[in-house]
């Protein structure tokens, strides 16, 4: 078998054949088969076996300019991209880039550059909505697969869900195409991920292991209103709404491939647009839309709606800026308006919402009941109570 080219590998105690596994798209993925000792002499004889490196143990180092497969005695599972920076035009890219991110371009050119420059800085969960057809999200994921290679990973839902992680866990970008994460414990698992320093990779048959965390998530869906769980105030989303494409050129992608090396010469010797201002970087504030606004007020409890419609209300009828109440004097008040609500449904809204506090004893305060022989149809009352107040200006701040 002389002049063959297969390559092996002994990491600790095992043995590994390294391979090119072909992919239905027509391109091919490294991957590490576990092998064995009695193969190899099974292929070769047992006096012509092929030199075999040997490493302690695996590690994840990502690097894109200034790679090393062999850390310190360990693999580094992280794969280098093949791509060599040369000066020249992008056309096509810069067109993606404007089309995905448009008034917010040089911060997506920030995007990708952190990527590339700076592979474990956290970034945003970075979420691209459009109900409408023809827009180019699945063709930016393909270029950022394109980009970084077999340190993408393209997942489901399912494969989010799933507690066998170790094939993603040491990504680089985990990108989600039709995601539809609509439980609370996936928007809780996306979070904490996207922020996570280490990550505990668990594997069938194997035992959990720790591992630095550096994989950033990028999404798609065609759902505008509620792709994924998005609280008010939270700040780890930059979602944009993507419009459709004007024209539909079937060898864009080859393009935008071509385009790679002169993309990553620029971004070597781009000055960045912003400076960090948050453990993602990017001020909340610069990255914050409508598209996500738009998410945000589709995912609020509609018993905090119904309060807020309420209490401002009482507000305007009563010409008044504060009310005070405990979550018992609403109850009737919203039963007459038709809305059925359970009392741990207001004190809900209350603590983890609005993160209000009660008065700290049983105090005397004023509150307000219907009244249907007054003009305003509501009469204030005096009651005793440990109550919560909620002022004209913080409504205005909910947005609702």
């Amino acid at each position: 078998m002389e002049g063959n080219k297969e390559e092996y590998i002994r990491v600790g105690t095992c043995l590994y054949k390294i391979a090119q596994q072909p992919l239905a798209n027509g391109t091919c993925t490294l991957r590490r088969i576990p092998w064995s000792f009695g193969t190899i002499r099974q292929d070769y004889g047992k006096n012509n076996t092929p030199p075999i490196r040997k490493y302690d143990g695996f590690c994840t180092v990502p690097s894109h300019t200034d790679y090393h497969k062999e850390i310190g005695g360990f693999y580094n599972l992280y794969e280098p991209i093949d791509h060599i920076p040369s000066e020249g035009e992008f056309p096509d890219i810069m067109k993606l880039m404007h089309h995905i991110f448009g008034e917010q371009y040089e911060l997506g050119m920030d995007y990708m550059q952190l990527l590339y420059a700076k592979p474990t800085q956290k970034l945003p969960i970075l979420l691209l909505v459009s109900e409408e057809r023809n827009t180019g999200k699945t063709t930016f994921l393909n270029f950022l697969k394109a980009v970084f290679e077999d340190n993408v990973t393209f997942n489901t839902n399912e494969d989010f869900r799933s507690q066998f992680n170790a094939d993603w866990a040491g990504k680089l970008l985990i990108v989600v195409d039709e995601v539809l994460l609509c439980r609370r414990e996936d928007s809780e698992r996306l979070k904490n991920l996207s922020t996570a320093q280490t990550y505990k990779v668990e594997a069938k048959g194997k035992d959990r292991q720790e591992v630095n965390f550096f994989a950033k998530f990028v999404l798609c869906s065609n759902n505008e209103l509620f792709p994924v769980i998005i609280d008010t105030g939270e700040t780890r989303y930059w979602v944009r709404k993507i419009m459709p494409l004007e024209s539909d050129d079937t060898n864009f992608l080859q393009k935008l491939k071509a385009q790679i090396p002169a993309f990553l010469y620029y971004l070597q010797h781009r000055a960045l647009y912003s400076t960090k201002e948050s453990r993602m970087w990017f001020n909340p504030t610069l990255i914050h839309t409508d598209a996500l606004e738009r998410i945000m007020q589709c995912n609020r409890n509609h018993t905090e709606i119904d309060l807020v419609e309420l209490l401002r209300n009482i507000m305007e009828c009563q010409k008044v800026d504060k009310v005070s109440f405990i979550p018992q004097d609403l109850l009737p008040l919203l039963s007459i308006n038709g809305v059925k609500v359970e009392l741990w449904h207001i004190r809900k809204v209350m603590k983890e919402l609005w993160r209000l506090k009660p008065a700290p004893n049983a105090l005397s305060y004023t509150t307000y009941q219907y009244d249907y022989s007054k003009p305003t149809k509501f009469g204030a009352v005096s009651r005793v109570g440990r109550y919560y107040t909620v002022t004209k200006e913080f409504i205005e701040s909910l947005n609702i």
